[in-house]
């Protein structure tokens, strides 16, 4: 007995079946510098090798429920601390080729975060771990692309945003801050031009009463700034062009 046809005349049996995946790309900035979440994967395909937490969505939950049950799952972090992470949606990546057990279709996220915890493996994954940004090698599927613009994204954040501020002690320098800029965007930043942009940027930071903080070496003691009171940068802080970090 044949199934009718869907209303609308629909057939959803002419159309070949494929899965939707979640991937996610969550960038840290630990001892001046830039650090992914990777976890080795368990099994095939790519059994060993460092890939993006993520997996599967389930036919009853939604892309940003299956990535924080992924995360969670394959990196051990906390419940509370992957229910709060502010995840934004990156882009969908569907080249046919992608996956070589089917078609496959992702979803990624990405996020820049200060201060998580030390991540454990956990469902197929053997191992998770904090990785400095390029240290590792090859990725498996397409996760190198996916990070590569994962970092764009977060480094576009940095230019609207107060989000650099999160990544600095609570009284820090410029000079702290201005590090958080070069370690995200990997460029040199020229240091008055820099010092000028932040202290005209309403916002931005307001400077700590009390003396100066010495910061080592032969330099004269550094101003203390604590973020400001905005949120957004007007204008923006731009990234320059060229100049690439040692």
């Amino acid at each position: 007995m044949s199934t009718p046809p869907a209303p609308g005349g629909y057939d959803p049996h002419a159309f070949e079946p494929f899965a939707v995946t979640v991937d996610l790309a969550v960038l840290t900035v630990r001892e001046e510098r830039l650090h992914v979440l990777l976890v080795q994967r368990g099994q095939e395909p790519y059994t060993g090798e460092w890939a993006l937490p993520g997996g599967f969505v389930l036919p009853r939950e939604s892309a940003e429920t299956a990535a924080r049950r992924e995360l969670a799952e394959e990196t051990g972090l906390p419940g509370a601390t992957v229910a709060g992470l502010h995840l934004e949606q990156l882009r969908t990546y569907s080249e046919p080729d992608r996956d070589p057990r089917m078609r496959v279709v992702s979803i990624a996220f990405t996020a820049l975060v200060p201060g998580l915890p030390e991540p454990r493996g956990g469902g197929d994954a053997v191992e998770a771990r904090w990785l400095p940004y390029g240290s590792y090698g090859p990725l498996a599927f397409d996760h190198d692309r996916i990070l590569a613009d994962a970092r764009e994204r977060v480094g576009a954040k940095l230019e609207y945003t107060c989000l650099a501020t999160a990544f600095c002690p609570l009284e820090f320098t410029l000079g702290e801050l201005r590090q958080v800029y070069e370690t995200v965007w990997g460029v040199e930043l020229d240091r008055p031009n820099f010092r000028r942009k932040v202290l005209t940027t309403p916002g931005f930071v307001r400077a700590v009463e009390g003396p100066p903080r010495r910061t080592g070496g032969r330099g004269k003691p550094a101003a203390l700034y604590r973020a400001g009171e905005a949120t957004a940068l007007h204008p923006p802080l731009l990234r320059p062009e060229g100049r690439p970090s040692s």
